[in-house]
């Protein structure tokens, strides 16, 4: 009988075992990627490089007319680029072979207009080899970014055109190797030089270049590049150029409706949820106000503060995070620039220094088949190709994570085993704190990856619910963290009375100098509102007294104070209100020109004294959906009203993709009155706006 019992045990044992390998593994759902978008959207983390002839006109845009002799960098070092971006943490870089303007930075056969004609090397110089180089030597993989837009060309527009553009791609990826993401740039047509003709050039940019016959040349040449931009692309733009996707961001896109100019660009932050195609987002952002490097904006590299929240709001949003590091005339990434990056990588590693889930207990409320190969635990095997999965029927579920004592958490890290499709439509979190289950946060789609900022609680236990699916859950990886208190920097505000509030986060305590200096704890303590009108730079902290945890140091530089100034005249629109565009408030705008006072419009501004200027600036509207933006403009100065001087005159380069401060810098002149003038509207718009009109003044 006992040999009878032991047999029966093991014969059911091999049952188990037998009906666990019969347990089908889930089945594909809705559209999926290739494993050239999965190889692409695990990179998570590239450099863009802006670097041309622009970086040596202080252009963001060059109108096409501009000399190849210009471009000659002095100590040029593509390996410095390299180990910047390898040190920070990314895994390649996408490098602008050829802008707007025509300038190509390799030897191209087909034109005159490269490397070859500039000083730079003698004209024997090919960039684009260089930095293949380089990459391969750091490990980094090599995109390469070419306009379709050429404001030099003459048969920009014509059939013949088109043939070049295919040919210069025909050089790129035949001749450098692997290429990871071929991008296109969705500017295309408008006002340029087209060898002498200098006109506007309009076009339909989905039939003009006949992308499907361009990507089947593209594939056949190199089929394991990804093509980023216009047409049937394998990614898609995330709908800003301020690195930001949306809370909800499915990788699926209604890509015909797209075609057919039925989607518009802002739903690319969140991509469809019924979307017919996998084309996920990617996110692009500079490191600077800027795309190209300016020297005016060397103190203008992005905060800290923002920086981190970018890296959450791309990467930790289910997208790719496209970071432009604009190479300055030197030929090599800004200090300033690297300093930044630093920081930000040292926060992030801080951040998801220790997981906290690796030593809990993991079950789940259902398990696919009951079956070991979808146990809760696979979510914590760090392994990417093993997921938790549930039932086919069962399309809420719950994980639980059970701590050996109260920890504290305030990141949490989420991905699906998107092989098999985006499934996820709503998810929430629990923790347990004080014996009882608490609410710490309600959302959306996770996708490849989400991270959620939460505030820190001692948990003895964590659970996520994932409320809503398409599908059978399939979750690849949690992960929970502990990141150290991060203290914001302290925003700096003046009015245009001189009026100085910083304010900070919560109660923390602020210190500031108004002299350039680094402020320390033995600088000025900021106690409350002060009055500064000169020109002047202020520095500022803010610290965490409880923790002794300081922020980064912010940074603002103000002109004279507008409290003597006076709107003289204006072309048109409501005078009762143009006093917004020099109240210091940037949230406050003026608009002018319409179908019966159309555009060029002007204004005249008496800044109350003679002060040296040497740049203005424009604030466009910054609230609202349609931001009545000025695409050309005018810039005069006078020391009496009468005889006026043409300062500065030109675009405000992609404005419409960038709405932020434009910054033009002249000569340093002395003048009391300024006029500008807007020329033109973006859209070819009657109703232009102004949020702010500042002067730069030397300090």
């Amino acid at each position: 009988m006992k040999n009878a019992f032991l047999l029966l045990c093991v014969f059911c044992m091999i049952a188990t075992v037998s009906g666990q390998k019969k347990v089908k593994p889930p089945e594909p759902f809705g559209p999926l990627p290739t494993q050239k978008q999965v190889d692409w959207q695990e990179m998570e983390f590239y450099a863009f490089v802006h670097f041309s002839l622009n970086t040596f006109t202080n252009k963001e845009w060059g109108y096409g007319d501009e000399s190849p002799e210009l471009f000659n960098p002095t100590n040029l070092d593509v390996r410095q680029w390299a180990r910047v971006v390898k040190e920070a943490g990314m895994k390649g870089i996408i490098l602008v072979a050829k802008h707007h303007d025509g300038f190509c930075l390799w030897p191209s056969a087909y034109t005159q207009r490269s490397v070859k004609n500039s000083p730079w090397k003698n004209g024997k110089g090919d960039l684009v080899k260089e930095l293949a180089a380089a990459c391969k030597e750091y490990g980094l993989k090599l995109g390469l970014y070419l306009s379709p837009w050429d404001r030099n060309r003459a048969d920009y527009g014509k059939p013949e055109y088109v043939t070049y553009f295919r040919n210069q791609l025909k050089e790129l990826l035949s001749n450098y190797g692997d290429v990871f993401e071929m991008w296109f740039d969705g500017a295309n047509g408008g006002d340029g030089y087209y060898g002498g003709a200098n006109e506007t050039r309009k076009i339909n940019t989905l039939e003009y270049y006949k992308w499907d016959e361009t990507y089947k040349l593209i594939y056949k040449i190199a089929p394991n590049t990804l093509v980023w931009g216009v047409g049937t692309s394998e990614a898609r733009w995330i709908g800003n150029e301020e690195g930001r996707a949306g809370k909800t961001n499915w990788s699926l896109l209604r890509q015909r409706d797209e075609l057919a100019g039925k989607v518009h660009y802002s739903e690319f932050m969140s991509g469809h949820e019924d979307g017919e195609k996998w084309v996920p987002g990617e996110a692009d952002v500079s490191i600077r106000p800027g795309w190209f490097y300016h020297a005016i904006e060397d103190d203008k590299v992005r905060s800290l503060d923002e920086m981190v929240d970018i890296y959450y709001e791309s990467i930790g949003r289910n997208a790719t995070l496209l970071l432009n590091l604009p190479v300055d005339k030197r030929g090599l990434v800004h200090e300033n620039d690297q300093a930044r990056l630093k920081e930000l990588v040292s926060t992030i590693k801080e951040d998801f220094k220790t997981d906290v889930l690796t030593a809990t207990k993991i079950s789940a409320d259902n398990v696919r088949g009951n079956n070991a190969a979808f146990a809760a635990k696979k979510v914590s095997d760090r392994n990417k190709n093993t997921y938790w999965a549930t039932d086919d029927n069962i399309k809420s579920a719950s994980i639980v994570f059970e701590f050996n004592k109260p920890t504290p958490i305030n990141r949490i890290l989420l991905q699906e085993y998107i092989k098999l499709g985006q499934r996820v439509k709503a998810f929430n979190i629990e923790a347990k704190v004080d014996e009882k289950w608490i609410s710490l946060a309600h959302e959306t789609t996770i996708g490849y990856k989400r991270i959620l900022r939460i505030d820190r609680v001692t948990a003895s236990a964590l659970k996520i619910n994932i409320a809503d699916s398409k599908a059978s859950i399939l979750i690849s990886n949690i992960e929970a963290y502990n990141a150290p208190t991060f203290v914001r920097m302290p925003k700096i505000l003046r009015d245009k009375n001189g009026n100085v509030t910083i304010k900070s986060q919560g109660e923390n305590a602020i210190y500031y100098t108004i002299d350039g200096s680094n402020p320390t704890q033995k600088s000025i303590l900021y106690k409350g509102v002060f009055q500064y009108k000169k020109a002047f730079e202020i520095k500022a902290f803010a610290i965490d007294a409880v923790e002794n945890i300081s922020s980064a140091v912010t940074t603002a530089k103000y002109g004279a104070s507008k409290e003597n100034w006076k709107i003289l005249t204006a072309s048109s629109g409501d005078l009762n209100s143009v006093n917004r565009i020099i109240d210091g408030n940037p949230n406050t705008d003026w608009s002018f020109g319409d179908n019966l006072n159309k555009l060029p419009q002007e204004i005249t501004i008496d800044m109350g004294s003679i002060l040296d200027i040497n740049g203005f600036t424009y604030i466009p509207q910054q609230v609202g959906n349609n931001l009545n933006l000025i695409s050309n403009y005018e810039f005069y100065s006078s020391l009496d009203n009468v005889e006026w001087i043409l300062q500065s005159q030109g675009e405000f380069s992609n404005i419409k993709s960038n709405p932020i401060e434009q910054v033009k810098t002249f000569k340093k002149d002395k003048a009391r009155y300024i006029r500008f003038v807007a020329r033109s509207a973006v859209g070819k718009g009657a109703t232009v706006s102004i949020a702010e009109i500042n002067i730069i003044e030397t300090l």
